[in-house]
């Protein structure tokens, strides 16, 4: 296989990578705060000194940097659930993890349990400002509202707030695999900060026609690298054939 076969099997394989993000995307077109990812591709430049010519030598592969996220927002839901609630702006909730540590979601479909714990619809259990799960004395199951700031207001006041941790770096927030994102270094907004939007949800911000469209050029691109590499072949094969006309 020359060089220009592995440049093209390069490219396709980007084209893969950008199909699977792609259809991803459109998997959570109605899933709650999801934000779409773009894969992100650099440039990798590798020398062959053994090339014909000196314009030969440096061949240009495509290296798979990973996936950013569209950090726009998507479109308020409004359920009448006084528990559900959309961030405003930037941000996660924190949620606890089995093992003791942190996962982050936009999605903000919280629910009371029994025992008085705020969890999310999957049963994590959900974060304060004070680094601790939220925890509502049982009495005031189906007696509390959620302010803008995140504060749990019961009947004689606030029970606890909810945190919304913002990150630097959004493209070190990584998907956990399970509905979570995984992040470090996150900054806990103090109450001023939060903006919260209380009896909705967010929703997905993918755009089918956009994510359709997508798939449309990445289909294009990949019936244009196949003909180039039958186009390759074709031209290995005269090669070849006039190669051995001239040693017969």
């Amino acid at each position: 296989m020359d060089i220009s076969s592995y440049v093209l099997l390069s490219h396709e394989q980007a084209l893969r990578r950008r199909l699977d993000v792609v259809a991803n995307n459109m998997a959570n077109v109605s899933t709650v705060g999801f934000r779409r990812e773009q894969p992100v591709f650099h440039e990798m430049l590798k020398r062959g000194e053994d090339a014909m010519t000196r314009d030969a030598r440096n061949v240009s592969f495509v290296l798979d940097f990973g996936a950013v996220h569209d950090t726009a927002l998507g479109g308020f839901q409004a359920t009448g659930n006084p528990l559900d609630v959309a961030i405003d702006g930037q941000g996660y909730f924190a949620v606890a993890l089995p093992d003791g540590g942190t996962g982050y979601t936009r999605a903000g479909q919280f629910k009371l349990l029994d025992t008085g714990q705020l969890v999310t619809s999957n049963g994590q259990p959900v974060r304060g400002d004070s680094g601790q799960p939220i925890t509502v004395p049982p009495e005031m199951i189906g007696r509390v509202t959620i302010a803008n700031d995140g504060s749990i207001m019961g009947p004689d006041g606030p029970l606890g707030r909810i945190a919304v941790t913002v990150f630097d770096n959004e493209a070190g927030v990584t998907p956990r695999g399970d509905g979570l994102m995984a992040a470090e270094n996150g900054r806990v907004l103090a109450a001023g900060e939060t903006k919260l939007r209380a009896g909705g949800l967010e929703g997905s911000n993918v755009q089918p026609i956009v994510e359709t469209t997508n798939m449309i050029q990445i289909l294009r691109s990949y019936q244009t690298s196949q003909r180039m590499a039958d186009a390759i072949n074709d031209m290995r094969k005269r090669a070849v054939e006039r190669l051995g006309r001239i040693g017969g």
